[in-house]
């Protein structure tokens, strides 16, 4: 089957219409940084402020999605812009659906960052930037991974010997030095700000 023959099939049930049934705004939240850069933690964290308020979400993480979906990708720069690619069409089809999608990838180039927030509309794509300097993250390096790049144990690891790409315009940077809590309520007073949440919280959520 050639791509000229492929036809988009357009369903009865639209976006809006799937969000509505949620009572929610759908968007994409992106954070990107440094490994140990501390995305993987405040994503949690983000989403389970969100759980509270009765959003329905879901979380892509990194190491998670190389599992699976991409478990055939290595780290080369032609790897991980595949990676992003991936990501950011599977976070379409949930936007799609009327959720509010967590992701946490290095992604380390401007041009795949780029990419995914080409797939979305403006107000729907929302960057957070850990502005986590490399040094915290090496001393944190609770997988040992920096470690073993200094080694030469490992090829192609951002912020050694793959660059890092710092986002120009963000919508949202956390400093180094925050809580996980007072980034986690820095994130979500942004979009209640734009309003995709509300301040109401809800009492069914427990953890």
């Amino acid at each position: 089957m050639t791509e000229s023959n492929v036809v988009w099939h357009d369903g009865a049930v639209h976006k809006q219409l799937r969000a509505g049934m949620k009572s929610q705004t759908p968007c994409i939240i992106w954070f990107t940084g440094l490994s140990g850069a501390g995305k993987s933690t405040l994503a949690c964290a983000v989403e389970k402020k969100l759980a509270q308020r009765n959003q329905h979400t879901y979380l892509l993480d990194g190491d998670n999605v190389r599992f699976k979906l991409c478990q055939d990708l290595g780290f080369t720069a032609q790897d991980r812009a595949e990676n992003i690619r991936r990501v950011g069409e599977m976070s379409h089809l949930m936007v799609d659906a009327g959720l509010i999608v967590l992701c946490a990838f290095i992604s380390p180039f401007k041009a795949g960052r780029n990419l995914a927030r080409s797939m979305f509309t403006k107000e729907e794509f929302i960057e957070v930037y850990m502005d986590t300097p490399i040094s915290v993250c090496e001393q944190r390096d609770v997988k040992g991974l920096y470690k073993k790049a200094r080694a030469g144990e490992i090829k192609d690891f951002t912020g050694i010997n793959s660059p890092y790409e710092i986002p120009l315009n963000p919508e949202i940077t956390i400093a180094g030095h925050s809580s996980v809590d007072s980034a986690a309520n820095q994130v979500i007073q942004y979009l209640i700000q734009q309003g995709f949440v509300s301040t109401k919280l809800a009492l069914t959520y427990s953890a």
